[in-house]
């Protein structure tokens, strides 16, 4: 089974964090990883457009009921017509989450994933005191290198 990586981020971003996430998603691509976003503009089509212009997988978990709200980059668009708590599916069904900048909604998506036992990588996000976690929180990385490396010691690489 190949693995999946939630990229969760911004709706909307700064250049910087959607040249980080398009470089992100076209690392995942490579290393045979299936991306999994939110489906949407920011981070998530940065992501996705990294990911599909390396001829990789791209799913879109869309808050609405209308596939054409996707991101032209999303290649299998899941329409939930569940709104924002579309959250739990984007951080529950990846294997592993990096979150690249955003806001509260990125919050919630990294409570979600860690709550579930998903490890959660961070690429200039949300730091969240360790006492309050019950095991390891959002373990911060410096660079998409870094993030890759780290999902491969985490899940023994993306095609399987």
């Amino acid at each position: 089974m190949r693995k999946i990586v939630s990229v969760i981020g911004g709706g909307s971003c700064a250049p910087e964090d959607a040249a980080v996430a398009r470089e992100l998603g076209r690392r995942l691509a490579e290393g045979g990883y299936v991306v999994l976003t939110g489906g949407l503009g920011g981070v998530m089509e940065a992501a996705s457009r990294g990911a599909a212009e390396a001829g990789g997988e791209v799913i879109g978990v869309l808050p609405g009921v209308v596939r054409e709200e996707a991101n032209p980059y999303v290649g299998i668009a899941l329409t939930t017509g569940i709104g924002e708590a579309r959250n739990v599916i984007v951080a529950t069904s990846g294997h592993a989450v990096v979150a690249v900048g955003g806001g509260l909604g990125t919050l919630s998506e990294i409570a979600f994933a860690l709550k579930h036992g998903r490890p959660v990588l961070g690429l200039g996000t949300w730091t969240l005191p360790e006492h309050r976690i019950p095991r390891e929180g959002v373990v911060a990385v410096e660079s998409v290198d870094e993030a890759i490396e780290r999902l491969d010691d985490l899940l023994g690489g993306g095609a399987t």
